[in-house]
């Protein structure tokens, strides 16, 4: 197959296919007689497999070090395994932030009751932080009551409004 069905059966660009033949990342393509790259299945299962990697944010080092182990016939168990439980702790932290990120825009969203603009957003990692501080000139947020005449206000057109 060439370049652009390998492309299109990987989901890399052929563009990203040179690049990683440029590195080292993949093999080189067997060439035709004319001079143009051919792929097989082996090389399709690479690509897909960088494609994926590169989708979960792996760097392309990390992957390389991966099918380095994956093409040595004298790799150890030890050395994939301890290859696979980094990159699982990687990702498990990954995933643990970005669960702290969605806490935080949920916590966000509900304090964005009535249209109005919140305090200020939850920005521990819990999503359980600190009391919000008092706005400036008023003992403490806004009440569903003040966001109706807040509404009522906009409008009328009144100038002037926080």
């Amino acid at each position: 197959m060439n370049i652009g069905e390998a492309s299109a059966a990987s989901g890399v660009s052929a563009k990203m296919i040179r690049h990683y033949e440029s590195i080292g990342l993949v093999p080189t393509a067997d060439r035709t007689e004319a001079g143009y790259r051919i792929y097989d299945k082996a090389d399709i299962c690479t690509l897909r497999f960088v494609h994926h990697a590169r989708d979960l944010g792996l760097p392309l080092d990390k992957i390389g070090e991966i099918l380095g182990l994956w093409r040595n016939p004298n790799r150890t168990g030890s050395e994939v395994k301890r290859l696979a439980l980094e990159h699982v702790a990687a990702l498990e932290a990954k995933a643990a932030a970005l669960r702290a990120v969605a806490a935080a825009l949920h916590n966000l969203a509900e304090a964005c009751d009535c249209g109005r603009r919140p305090d200020y957003p939850d920005c521990s990692p819990s999503g359980e932080g600190a009391a919000a501080p008092p706005r400036r000139g008023e003992g403490g947020g806004r009440s569903t009551a003040a966001c109706g005449d807040r509404r009522r206000r906009e409008r009328a057109g009144h100038p002037g409004l926080t």
